[in-house]
């Protein structure tokens, strides 16, 4: 009987550790906003949050509208959208920060953060990305990102819970964020 206690609080021990651990390590990251400005993700400590690397010229730009349609209506409940603009897929954001930042306003009326261009995968992947490809890695041999418009799901406490495909829609994952909303 203590044997089975003994364990049980061993394993609670063990599992709030883990959890405390990824949640102060996501909180720790500092990344660039599109303007240079550095931001610190603890910013955005007890928000849900909604991670994507994002591209103007791709096949997949109009998930843009999804995106800032799930900000506009799940932001007040306290939902964030992030964006990273990366050009390592066909070169399908070459565009400078500024530039980034105009077509994301004129053509989606975005108003969800943008952050600096980043690389996703390889050697010079920015750390973020390093990390939640780590902490939610994919079943197959290669966890790299695989596409533009890759999605990272971020609990209210830090803890990266559910990665998405790029050819997941915005519109599929209302249920997803209002489970982690509540």
């Amino acid at each position: 009987m203590y044997k089975k206690i003994i364990i049980s609080v061993i394993a609670l021990f063990a599992v709030i550790s883990i959890s405390a651990q990824s949640t102060s390590e996501f909180y720790k990251f500092k990344v660039n906003n599109i303007k240079g400005e550095k931001v610190n993700l603890e910013q955005y400590k007890g928000q849900v949050i909604l991670i994507v690397n994002t591209a103007s010229k791709c096949g997949l730009t109009p998930q843009y509208e999804g995106l800032e349609a799930l900000y506009n209506k799940y932001k007040s409940q306290g939902l964030v959208v992030l964006g990273f603009p990366c050009n390592q897929f066909m070169e399908q954001e070459p565009g400078t920060a500024e530039e980034i930042q105009k077509f994301c306003s004129m053509k989606y009326n975005i108003t969800f953060p943008l952050f600096e261009k980043i690389k996703v995968n390889g050697e010079d992947a920015h750390p973020l990305y390093k990390f939640l490809k780590e902490q939610l890695p994919l079943e197959s041999a290669n966890n790299e990102i695989r596409w533009n418009f890759e999605k990272f799901l971020i609990d209210r406490n830090g803890n990266p819970v559910k990665r998405f495909s790029p050819k997941t829609k915005p519109e599929e994952l209302p249920s997803e964020i209002e489970i982690l909303l509540k």
